[in-house]
């Protein structure tokens, strides 16, 4: 399994919506917190299923430490929410405002410059885990060449994590699937229940 597609929600923009589809009408549902799309805790866990080019795999994703705020897993995948959003040691995977349209771009190396955009905030999906509603779906893409595009997907389920990720290759406007990644089973920990207000002072 290619590992940086599990722990980096690499997602595409408008390029991929031809062959992603479109997401649901508007609801009056409000986008939670960038920290409830992939919860962080040390001992949280995610199993996935890919597929990549025709080649099936599964592996476990599981969170082994808190670096000074940094959760990290054991594929080496370093995660943190700041005050713009949820982001790895390179990019913002999501970012703020959490709203249809908003984009963002990051430089990931010399080389590489990745285009986000949100493509919806209030999904349903299935995937072998169960079905997931009130998703957040971010793209971006990835210019390879002159002539190719890596156009990449991630579906994140509130206080879940990331459900769904889809790649495909855009080569001169074709779109060719790559990898197709779904949640199988997942351990989360219930996030800390608020502090209660202090009483008055006796």
């Amino acid at each position: 399994m290619q590992k940086v597609v599990l722990v980096t929600a690499l997602a595409a923009a408008s390029a991929g919506c031809a062959m992603f589809g479109g997401g649901k009408p508007a609801s009056d549902w409000k986008p939670l917190e960038p920290a409830a799309y992939y919860p962080l805790a040390v001992g949280n866990s995610w199993k996935y299923s890919a597929n990549v080019l025709g080649s099936h795999s599964e592996d476990t994703i599981t969170i082994v430490k808190n670096d000074f705020g940094w959760f990290v897993d054991d594929h080496k995948g370093r995660l943190k929410v700041d005050p713009y959003g949820l982001r790895d040691d390179k990019r913002y995977l999501i970012r703020e405002p959490l709203a249809e349209g908003k984009t963002w771009t990051s430089v990931v190396s010399v080389q590489s410059v990745e285009h986000a955009k949100i493509v919806g905030t209030d999904e349903s999906i299935t995937v072998l885990a169960g079905v997931f509603d009130h998703c957040l779906t971010v793209e971006t893409t990835n210019r390879q060449d002159e002539t190719k595009t890596l156009v990449n997907r991630t579906t994140y389920a509130p206080r879940v994590g990331i459900v769904k990720i889809q790649v495909a290759l855009d080569a001169e406007g074709k779109l060719t699937p790559q990898t197709d990644v779904e949640l199988v089973s997942y351990h989360v920990a219930p996030p800390p229940a608020p502090a209660k207000p202090a009483g008055p002072a006796k």
